[in-house]
């Protein structure tokens, strides 16, 4: 259930030039949260409209996500400090639903915090697949490997991991491997690849789509995209209907 929450800050840390990582206390936003839903935050007292943010850790009382600096909203938020309150709306959206048995979660660059939390909730098996441009730009190596039995890890000019597109070790986990699904987040071009090819292995697949958004509650209609089902098309709002889709519903 969604609602205003105030809550404070009691981390915040860098995790490279660009990208931070903060943590707020809240038991009631954290007890509402699933893996895939989002939350939306002011971000100064001179923006009006909030800003959202992926889920991308949940405890008992806590919730972390994770963004990067690219404009005075994001600037404002990346200068907060422990014991600052923020004006969170959420969790927002539908989430992620999980089958009985042995998953992979796929995260582009910044899509990768969104399914940190879906790895961390999975009901059995977890094998992760996380792409980046380059070393630089790596970020939650640790913690997907707490939860997940394996990490694969690529950057576009092989500065780390495999060199390459997160497709590559995909295809041969779902060669190769047994998996009832797949939950991808990162950038369209990313995902549409991800999805043929679980279209291709007959491996259902959920993507976490990523939007510019007005109002968060899908009342507003900035955030649509093309969707279809049962022979017809549909505008679907990302923030309401989604973030998270089936693959085989989207149009690309």
């Amino acid at each position: 259930m969604s609602d205003v929450y105030m809550c404070q800050v009691v981390k915040n840390l860098k995790l490279n030039d660009t990208t931070y990582a903060i943590t707020v206390i809240s038991a009631g936003l954290a007890e509402n949260a699933c893996p895939g839903q989002f939350l939306y935050i002011k971000c100064g007292e001179g923006l009006m409209l909030r800003r959202p943010f992926g889920i991308c850790s949940v405890t008992c009382e806590t919730l972390m996500f994770v963004f990067e600096v690219k404009g005075q909203g994001t600037h404002w938020l990346s200068r907060r400090e422990p014991g600052d309150v923020l004006d969170i709306l959420g969790p927002l959206g539908n989430g992620f639903y999980f089958p009985d048995g042995n998953i992979i979660v796929v995260g582009g660059g910044l899509g990768s915090p969104p399914v940190l939390f879906a790895a961390q909730s999975a009901k059995r098996g977890v094998t992760a697949i996380l792409g980046f441009r380059d070393k630089s730009r790596v970020i939650l190596v640790n913690d997907f490997e707490d939860v997940c039995d394996k990490v694969y890890l690529t950057t576009d000019d092989g500065s780390y991991g495999i060199c390459g597109q997160v497709t590559l070790p995909l295809g041969e986990q779902l060669k190769y491997g047994e998996f009832d699904a797949v939950l991808a987040c990162g950038q369209l071009a990313m995902q549409q690849a991800v999805a043929k090819l679980c279209e291709r292995y007959k491996i259902p697949c959920q993507v976490l789509l990523e939007e510019r958004m007005g109002c968060g509650v899908g009342a507003c209609l900035v955030c649509a995209c093309a969707t279809h089902k049962d022979g017809r098309d549909y505008m679907s709002r990302v923030c309401k209907d989604g973030p998270v889709f089936d693959a085989e519903v989207v149009v690309w």
